[in-house]
């Protein structure tokens, strides 16, 4: 049987692609109300992150975006009692792929980045500028990285999540 790990772990100086891990990245939070032209304070939280931008705008001298799409990540057993996704039916849910605003990762047993099953809160998305995170994700050394297929898997699972549509009118049932 074919072996296909998760995860690797890359150098500082790897170029920063979809699926990175960053730890304890800044990130803005928006305010609830602001009004235009008006200052307005913002939150800045540290959230665990990995990377949803594709690597194809984030590789080489010249990346193709400025802000940087990422979601917070956070291991299952972390999550507080009350929230849903610590039930063992919604955990199997995400790991099936039927609830959208979530994706679940496999533990990770490379030594020095060890965790536990994680899920990826898709719902949530920041954007960070390019320049400040590749910065932040070298001045932090090596650093963990999802591999292909797993990568491609949590990609569609995004996609999934937005891609979503309902419609007005649906086509009536076929009768059989």
């Amino acid at each position: 049987m074919p072996n296909y790990p998760w995860y690797e772990v890359v150098p500082p100086d790897a170029d920063l692609e979809q699926g990175d891990f960053v730890a304890a990245c800044p990130l803005v939070v928006p305010p609830a109300h602001a009004e235009i032209g008006a200052e307005a304070e913002v939150l800045i939280r540290e959230f665990d992150v990995i990377v949803m931008s594709q690597s194809c705008d984030l590789v080489g001298d010249r990346p193709k975006i400025e802000t940087v799409l990422v979601c917070p990540y956070a291991e299952l057993r972390a999550l507080p009692r009350q929230h849903h996704l610590s039930q063992p039916v919604e955990q199997e849910a995400a790991r099936r792929g039927n609830l959208p605003g979530y994706h679940i990762l496999n533990r990770c047993d490379v030594t020095g980045y060890e965790f536990d099953y994680t899920y990826v809160a898709l719902r949530e998305v920041y954007g960070v500028n390019f320049g400040f995170l590749r910065q932040l994700a070298t001045s932090r050394g090596d650093r963990l990285r999802l591999l292909p297929p797993y990568r491609e898997h949590l990609s569609q699972a995004f996609a999934r999540f937005f891609m979503r549509v309902g419609l007005p009118i649906d086509i009536p049932a076929f009768a059989g």
